[in-house]
This record gives structure tokens, sequence and C-alpha cells, in this order.
């Protein structure tokens, strides 16, 4: 595979977040497992991977990145910062429209993040897929942490977590992105997101009829032909990040476990 940009999402809410707050930091990225801050974990983690040869980390306040060991040293790849936009989805269409593709995306929340993980996930991309997301099946998660929490995509083939791991390889994922930041506006009126899905679609998946190779295609089709694509990761840790309480302290547990 050619050389990549990486982005890493590590923006705040514009309200807070109750996250940061209950670590007592400003930003989630700055919370601290295993002695370092998740947004060094990842950086470190994305430094590694051979075909990362820059890393952009959106954030609004970049100061806040200042001083931090793990973001500097000659093992650390070139990275610079770029602002957040109204969302996720916002951030990834400019970022796209700035650093063009292929862009790999994640989250400096992926605190568990390793190297292996996106070395395995970049060879999972197929050539002819636009858009990849890596997601892990429900029993490989459950093995790696029994008591954890997650929200599952239940497709006839199985329940999936999502990895926070995305490939967009080329301009046509732009409209993958595009459609992305449509249904982020719906989050909040499901009926508006089923109608945007499609009603039978939105159907077999609440009978779990839907198949997760469906499901892809459902959606390239919605993002202007765009082709998706599923990589299945083996470690069920790629699906753990933190958005609560109960993540952070299953994160520092693991981490603490391996030290």
């Amino acid at each position: 595979m050619q050389t990549l940009t990486a982005l890493v999402l590590a923006g705040t809410r514009a309200g807070g977040d109750p996250l940061s707050d209950y670590a007592g930091v400003s930003h989630k990225a700055l919370i601290e497992v295993g002695g370092r801050t998740m947004i060094e974990r990842v950086v470190e983690a994305l430094s590694a991977v051979p075909e990362v040869a820059r890393i952009v980390v959106a954030i609004e306040r970049p100061e806040v990145l200042n001083g931090l060991p793990g973001l500097q040293g000659a093992n650390v790849k070139p990275w610079t910062t770029m602002p957040t936009e109204s969302g996720p989805s916002a951030t990834v269409a400019a970022a796209l429209a700035s650093e063009g593709s292929p862009l790999l995306v994640t989250t400096a929340d992926h605190a568990l993040l390793q190297t292996r993980w996106v070395e395995e996930f970049l060879g999972a991309c197929r050539a002819d897929v636009d858009v990849t997301v890596a997601l892990a099946r429900r029993d490989v998660v459950e093995a790696a942490a029994p008591d954890t929490k997650r929200t599952w995509l239940r497709f006839a083939d199985g329940d999936f977590s999502g990895c926070n791991l995305f490939l967009m390889a080329n301009p046509a994922s732009a409209g993958a992105v595009a459609l992305w930041r449509e249904l982020e506006l719906y989050r909040k009126d499901p009926l508006r997101m089923m109608g945007r899905l499609g009603w039978t679609f939105a159907l077999r998946y609440r009978l779990g009829q839907l198949s997760s190779d469906a499901a892809m295609a459902r959606l390239g089709s919605l993002a202007g032909g765009a082709r998706v694509a599923i990589a299945q990761m083996s470690d069920g840790r790629a699906a753990i990040d933190v958005d609560k309480p109960a993540d952070l302290d299953l994160v520092r547990r693991l981490v603490a476990a391996t030290t």
C-alpha cells in the first residue's frame, strides 16, 4: 500500500465532555492511561506503522498538546494539527479536502491502539474498495474483555462492534463522508434517519435479516456509489475505546495487566 496520512480526531464537544470532567482534564485526549495520555499512545502507535507518512491531529486547542513527551522525539512521525469542525464527520470531510486520500482515520480515545492492529487493518483493505471500516465480532470482543459494554451492530451474520479505524482510500470516499454527515444530523430523529436509509433496509436490520455485506452495499449506494467494505479485526481489544468512566477503568486495567 502507498504511504498515507493518518487523522486523529481529538476534539472535545462544544458543551464539554463528562469524561474529561470525570478525569479532571480539559480534553478527553489528555486522560492518562498507563502513565501516558491517550493522544500520546495513539500517535506513538501510528508512528510505527510503515505506511503512515504523517499524522494530523484534529483539535480545537492545539496548545494543550505542547510539551507532551510522547509527541516528540526521533521515533514520532511528522505531525501537525487542524481545527475541528461541527462534528466528527465534518472534520473528516475537511481533512479529506485539505489532505487528500488515502486517509487513515482514528480517534484519540483509542487508547489501546497497537501498531500491529493498524497493519492488520491496512493489510485487509482491498484495492477495489473506496472506504473500509474496521469491525470486530462480538465473540472476539467478549473473549478479550468479558465485562466490556459495547454498542453492537446486529447483522444476520453476527454481531459486530466498531473499532474506530477507517480508511478513506480515494476521492470517491467523500461520498461516504457526506452520507455520514447527513446521518449525523439525523441522530436525534430516528424516523428521518430510517427514511433516508430506506424503510425496507431499516426493517430488515431491525429483524436481524440484513447481512453485513448487504448493509455495506446499501450504504455505498446511498453514498454516490462508493464501495464500502468491512475489515474484521482479530483482537477484540481493538473495539474498546474510552467513552465513559467504565471504559476508562477497563482500559486502565487492561494496560496494567500487560505492563
